[in-house]
């Protein structure tokens, strides 16, 4: 006959229960409240216009510079990294544009993201990069230009504002359509 009742739980027992609850919705709550703030940080979108966020970049071969240095100068500012495929394709367009331009007010800068210092420099040595190229220490440059992935490039105008932001591989042709007129400005 014992079988047959249904066992009713102490008072002890209807207590732990009740903690048990309490922690689990307060650690569903955390857990989400943290989740929704990356989120909404994911959701950041990049400044595709206005003052260019100002940095200092120590290049590879060990110069140190800051944005607001080259003031004056149209800057093709690329984000990029050595496990990139698209970037390898990004690479001598770059290169190219940073040969033509570069007695013209136009500086290329190369950062690198989330790379490691070897695969850098085997990548610059691979593509003879010859422009300005540093890593992202601590993602510090690219946190404040809030990227989400390489390559990104953003054009800036001699007055320290960003002007075009392409968040994909670009062409010679399309690099050469956005600087030839901020070169005719000035």
């Amino acid at each position: 006959m014992d079988n047959i009742l249904p066992q009713i739980p102490r008072k002890n027992e209807q207590k732990s229960f009740g903690w048990f609850s309490i922690l689990l919705l307060a650690s569903i709550l955390v857990v989400g409240t943290v989740i929704g703030i990356q989120l909404a940080n994911q959701l950041q979108t990049q400044p595709t216009s206005g003052p260019a966020p100002d940095f200092e970049l120590t290049t590879f071969d060990g110069e140190t510079f800051n944005l607001s240095d080259l003031r004056g100068q149209v800057v093709v500012l690329n984000f990029w990294a050595s496990w990139c495929v698209p970037c390898r394709d990004e690479a001598p367009i770059l290169e190219s544009l940073w040969r033509r331009y570069r007695n013209q007010r136009v500086v290329v800068v190369g950062v690198a993201y989330a790379d490691s210092q070897q695969g850098s420099l085997e990548f610059i040595e691979e593509f003879n990069i010859s422009y300005p190229n540093g890593p992202d220490v601590g993602t510090r440059i690219s946190d404040e230009y809030r990227i989400t992935g390489v390559p990104e490039t953003f054009v800036i105008n001699e007055a320290g504002e960003i002007v075009f932001f392409i968040p994909a591989p670009i062409s010679e042709g399309q690099l050469d359509a956005i600087i030839r007129p901020l070169l005719a400005k000035s």
